[in-house]
């Protein structure tokens, strides 16, 4: 008997278990998709939490108040980081192309009888260009604007729906804080960034949110909430923050640790991989036991197929089958069985991620080789879990067969 014709006997007796064949291969599908599932929701957390990184601006560097072990233990604002080391920053690091600065608080914002508490970002001029964002109307504040601490505020997108809806809120004063504000410029809508959502946020000068809205606190300059510089280029960011560090340990007078932390992308990206790397393997892993358990039932199935079967394989010993004949038709039926099961598995757990992508901000990411490797994993495991059976059934002594039958 060749190989084609067991393949069509191995195709004709699964069809004709129907019910059968296809509980066999359940435990292939759940398990096949469940990988194929977990990968791709795995790398699709990867890439959107990259993304919202990279939204952060090209090449930022971020400097916060306080070293790691600081802001770890204390749950106190820590406050070592003024106006002027930006300054300083921007003209003494050649690495750096800009710098920016924010000074956070939270404040009442009033226009007419609407009101709502929300958080409000003294910056500087040149945040557009460090944090990469841009105007959807209006204009942003100038260094003039800056230099006279002028009441001007540029409302975040979500913000301005709230307070003028489909009106045009440009030339408008609105209320912080019992003080009067223009309206100059409205941003384009950008999302969340370092746990701030700029969209329900109100920017204004940082000198006019430190002279009006918080007041300072510091005899050293203007206290900053943290500074964000932007490096020249990717290949300027390990120099960028040595040359940051040495500078600002200068202007601190430090002699023992930081009293800063700068903080960057690519030591995010690396952070936030390992850990979506480690939860996408643990899943997997899990996911994978199913795999196991579907190869398992396949051998079940198969022993009993060999037990019912008992008949047919001694009359077909009888009249010339060798052992090679009987063990390739059931090795056959095991893999067609895992290989159609990781198919409609593969199937199935595309479908997962596609639905996953439409109800959430997760990006579809459908790995080629992951399916490739989930398909041949389901066909290796019936191949492996099929042996046993396939052999029992190939060295039935024929005539035992035909008397037990």
């Amino acid at each position: 008997m060749n190989f084609l014709e067991s393949v069509e006997m191995a195709a004709k007796t699964l069809l004709s278990n129907k019910l059968r064949s296809a509980l066999t291969m359940l435990g292939i599908i759940i398990g096949n998709s469940s990988v194929i599932a977990m990968i791709g929701i795995g790398e699709g957390g990867q890439q959107f939490v990259a993304n919202e990184l990279n939204s952060l601006g090209s090449n930022v560097l971020f400097i916060i108040p306080g070293n790691e072990e600081v802001q770890r233990i204390s749950r106190d604002v820590v406050r070592t980081l003024v106006l002027e080391d930006a300054e300083a920053i921007a003209s003494q690091v050649p690495t750096i192309a800009a710098t920016t600065a924010e000074l956070n608080s939270r404040q009442v914002i009033t226009y007419k009888n609407r009101n709502t508490n929300l958080n409000i970002i003294g910056t500087t001029p040149t945040f557009l260009q460090v944090r990469d964002f841009e105007m959807a109307t209006g204009r942003f504040f100038s260094d003039l604007d800056l230099k006279r601490s002028k009441p001007v505020v540029v409302l975040g997108s979500k913000l301005k729906n709230k307070l003028f809806g489909n009106l045009n809120p440009i030339g408008k004063q609105i209320r912080i804080k019992n003080t009067s504000f223009q309206v100059i410029g409205v941003l384009a809508e950008k999302g969340s960034n370092v746990g701030v959502d700029y969209d329900e946020s109100a920017l204004v000068p940082i000198i006019t949110a430190a002279n009006r809205l918080v007041g300072k606190t510091s005899p050293y300059g203007l206290e900053v909430t943290y500074i964000a510089a932007s490096a020249k280029d990717g290949n300027s960011i390990d120099a960028a923050e040595f040359q940051i560090t040495n500078l600002l340990r200068q202007r601190h007078n430090l002699v023992g640790e930081n009293d800063f932390t700068i903080r960057t992308q690519k030591d995010a990206l690396e952070t936030v991989g390992q850990i979506t790397g480690a939860l996408t393997i643990m899943l997997t892993a899990i996911a994978g036991i199913s795999l196991l358990v579907g190869g398992i039932g396949i051998m079940n199935i198969m022993l009993v197929s060999v037990t019912e079967r008992t008949q047919e394989i001694g009359l077909r010993k009888a009249i010339g089958a060798t052992q090679n004949d009987i063990l390739l038709q059931f090795m056959i039926e095991a893999v067609i069985v895992s290989v159609v099961g990781g198919l409609l598995g593969t199937t199935l757990g595309v479908s997962g991620i596609m639905l996953v992508a439409v109800i959430s901000p997760l990006e579809a990411n459908i790995s080629v080789v992951s399916i490739t490797m989930a398909v041949g994993i389901s066909g290796g495991i019936g191949l492996f879990f099929g042996v046993f059976p396939a052999r029992r059934a190939a060295k039935l002594d024929p005539i035992v067969a035909l008397r037990s039958a």
